[in-house]
């Protein structure tokens, strides 16, 4: 039997591509008069910033610019780099934001792989940019921010402000929403980093996600902290045009920028890493409490709950999210729940520490037995892997056919990420599956043990690894890197990791030392799992 319901075909006029490039016409028409951008003494209209979006992507079309091309971008997070999220796609090229503080080999690498055709860099960063070609052997076409608030050099390619007095592009949607809108790549801890696609249809159901997860208002006063070359800034570029946000930019991420801007423009939300909300915490211990609190999303890495109980005296209401570069992005977040309300802040920042429920846009955020394929139970215990399926999960990798299957293994995205599930249905991370300390068949989670080691007054950064034993198979090691002025003994934190957690969790051994990090702030464990290895 042929149901009429079949006879209702898409048209133009009920089915379109989904793209966050449609916020700018809401941005033009409803929010046009209101504050785009503040940085320093430059502020903008949605009204200018929009024009002047339409002009820089008729003027890379000027330059030879074609649908597909990739246009790698190496820039801190100012209003040019917030403008090219919509004027690269505007123009069916791909947006390629480069980590302001990855070596030249490695950027070298991106260039190449990316297949970009246009290199778009700040003059600050045209040193990096030079070693870079160096080490690629040969140049890209190349236009240059002229930022006054910043000294450079110039490679004597054309300036950005003059692509904006090019001929405008019109705002249309792109024929599919499947078409790429960025390429990021992985922060590349181990082995070459990989090229992440998203689509136009994922960038815009990640804003309208996060609108509705972290139940903004309109017009936010939104500090731009979280690197733009970071999951194009978790999505929030796109996110403040649907909503008609203020961007407040301060050019470097410093704690006393940051405290400054939040006061004097009246923010009301940001993301962060943790490093950065300790850093916060750090310069801030004696001031007044922001009243009302600041909004604040935090991912990266878990964490540590005392982190998180001195931000929130502070006037944060940190609310904590996970995801993947491969996932735009957050898709988990750890949403309060009201009985948590009369509980002691130190219980409070327990909880606040999980990685939640998944968001809206999301399908599914599960935890898997990978090796029966079982949900693992709420039981607070079990642990497995965090799997991922949903509109918001990357098209796959550039031009890795092999990894993106991989990753793709039985219909869902595998996350690398050991976790267990609460009765709340909230998961937790322990650990990076190959993390895990497993110390005589027990499974020790290091980032338990980090967390406690955070608590104590003298640790400013902890990381756990195993380290080999001959009778456990392998034991905790903690690497730790003491804030100035303290000088606790290895048997001093060893004493107080086991006032606080089980005898076999705590470390067998402490080095004191600087730890090694990413560019983007994550420590590199793999390092610290090789010096461990020779520590038996």
């Amino acid at each position: 039997m042929r149901h009429h319901f079949e006879a209702l075909k898409k048209t133009g006029a009920n089915h379109l591509s989904l793209s966050p490039l449609s916020f700018l016409r809401r941005a033009q028409s409803l929010h046009g008069p209101r504050t785009a951008v503040i940085y320093g003494d430059t502020q903008r209209s949605w009204s200018d910033t929009v024009a002047r979006i339409q002009a820089v992507a008729g003027g890379l079309v000027g330059l030879g610019l074609q649908k597909g091309d990739t246009v790698s971008v190496l820039s801190p997070n100012i209003p040019e780099l917030f403008e090219l999220h919509f004027a690269v796609p505007l123009t069916g090229a791909v947006l390629n934001t480069l980590n302001t503080r990855l070596e030249p080999e490695t950027i070298a690498y991106i260039l190449d792989h990316a297949d970009t055709k246009l290199v778009i860099v700040d003059r600050e960063l045209v040193p990096l940019l030079t070693q870079a070609f160096d080490h690629l052997g040969r140049t890209l076409p190349v236009v240059e921010i002229a930022d006054p608030a910043a000294a450079g050099e110039t490679l004597g390619g054309p300036t950005y402000e003059a692509l904006v007095s090019s001929d405008p592009l019109p705002l249309v949607l792109p024929d599919d929403e499947w078409d790429a809108i960025a390429l990021n790549y992985t922060s590349g801890t181990s082995g070459r980093p990989k090229g992440v696609v998203y689509h136009h249809r994922g960038a815009y159901l990640m804003a309208m996600g996060t609108a509705s997860a972290w139940q903004m208002p309109p017009y936010p006063v939104y500090l731009s902290v979280v690197p733009m070359f970071h999951c194009n800034g978790w999505g929030h570029p796109w996110l403040m045009a649907m909503l008609g946000g203020t961007v407040v930019f301060t050019r470097t991420p410093a704690a006393g920028l940051i405290l400054e801007a939040i006061r004097t423009h009246g923010v009301t939300h940001f993301g962060a890493a943790p490093i950065v909300l300790q850093m916060l915490v750090e310069a801030e211990s004696a001031a007044a409490p922001f009243d009302p609190a600041i909004r604040v999303m935090t991912a990266g890495a878990p964490p540590p709950p005392s982190i998180l109980e001195k931000t929130r005296a502070m006037g944060f209401d940190v609310m904590q999210v996970y995801g993947l570069t491969e996932t735009y992005g957050h898709i988990s977040q750890c949403l309060w729940q009201e009985d948590w309300n009369d509980l002691t802040p130190a219980e409070q920042a327990e909880l606040q520490a999980q990685q939640g429920i998944a968001f809206p846009m999301v399908e599914e955020v599960a935890v898997i037995d990978r090796t029966s394929g079982a949900l693992v139970p709420r039981d607070g215990t079990t642990q497995g892997e965090i799997a991922i399926r949903g509109n918001t999960v990357m098209a796959g990798y550039y031009k890795d056919a092999d990894a993106t299957a991989a990753a793709f293994a039985d219909g869902w995205f595998w996350s690398g990420d050991g976790a267990v599930v609460h009765d709340n249905a909230y998961i937790q991370i322990r650990d990076r599956l190959k993390d895990v300390i497993i110390s005589g068949g027990e499974n020790i989670s290091s980032v338990e043990v980090e967390a406690v080691l955070y608590r104590h007054e003298a640790v400013q950064a902890a990381a756990v690894v195993a380290m080999p034993h001959a009778k456990w198979g392998e034991v905790p090691c903690a690497f730790v890197e003491l804030r100035d002025g303290f000088t606790p003994t290895t048997e001093d934190l060893i004493a107080f990791c086991r006032a606080h957690l089980a005898g076999f969790k705590a470390p067998k051994a402490v080095i004191f030392d600087t730890l090694p990090k990413t560019s983007t702030g994550k420590i590199q464990k793999f390092q610290l799992r090789d010096r461990a290895k020779d520590l038996e």
